[in-house]
């Protein structure tokens, strides 16, 4: 009789892997035009012109902390 399989380890079926790898071409870019956009509505509603570069870079950092998240996920 074969062992119980670990319940952390899930048998991953490729379509799943290719779902949430594609995942990772639409969330980038979102995550920098979120950022964008917000910058640019606080710069609007403050009268400023230089948080919309702030949002912005915040935008990237967090996209690429989410694409690491994912990445390192599955590699366990």
């Amino acid at each position: 009789m074969p062992p119980p399989e670990d319940k952390n380890k899930k048998d991953k079926n490729a379509w799943v892997q290719i779902g949430n790898y594609a995942s990772l071409g639409f969330m980038l870019p979102a995550c920098i035009v979120v950022g964008y956009l917000m910058g640019l509505g606080l710069d609007h509603l403050f009268q400023t012109t230089f948080l919309r570069i702030v949002f912005l870079i915040v935008g990237i950092v967090a996209g690429f902390v989410e694409v690491i998240r994912i990445v390192t996920k599955d590699a366990e």
